[in-house]
């Protein structure tokens, strides 16, 4: 079995949550301050710097890591290939990845469309379980450990929650 994807060419428009190996043209924008994060995995010390990127169809944020920051110049325009899409607090980014690849693009995007802004619309992101929280049933999908188990979102009369006086 292949886990190769076929590569995708899109617009920052057409970007989606988890999306891989994308081919993508965006002019960079503006590239916020570096700082320092550390790694939950073993304590190293990293620099990350948020991009905005456009192009005629949209903007959409960038983390850009380490060397990575150095490498991108305001206002010139780049292909990335191999990059990925993913969600940050529920948010859309653009990633470059260890993989990806970025390139100085032969022919520069000269309009950005900054009315549609990618990053800003919120997504819901189905690898969290959201346990909800409310109510006495401990959130866990409408089910009542109390009564068996039994999901009580269809209705039913188990408990004196569900009678009507």
């Amino acid at each position: 079995m292949s886990y190769d994807r076929e590569p995708v060419e899109a617009t920052i428009a057409q970007l989606e949550p988890r999306m891989k190996n994308v081919t993508i043209k965006f002019k960079v924008m503006e590239v916020g301050d570096a700082r320092e994060v550390s790694s939950r995995k073993d304590g190293s010390t990293h620099r990350v710097a948020d991009a905005i990127v456009g192009d005629e169809s949209g903007i959409v944020r960038v983390p850009l890591w380490d060397a990575t920051i150095d490498e991108l110049e305001v206002g010139k325009t780049y292909t990335l290939t191999n990059g990925y899409t993913g969600l940050f607090k529920g948010n859309l980014q653009l990633n470059v990845g260890r993989y990806g690849e970025l390139q100085e693009a032969e022919e520069a995007i000269d309009e950005i469309n900054e009315e549609v802004d990618m990053s800003e619309e919120e997504h819901d992101d189905p690898r969290r379980r959201n346990y909800g929280g409310g109510g006495r049933s401990g959130g866990y999908g409408g089910r009542d450990r109390r009564s068996g188990g039994r999901d009580r979102r269809g209705g039913g009369s188990y408990g004196s929650r569900d009678r009507s006086y």
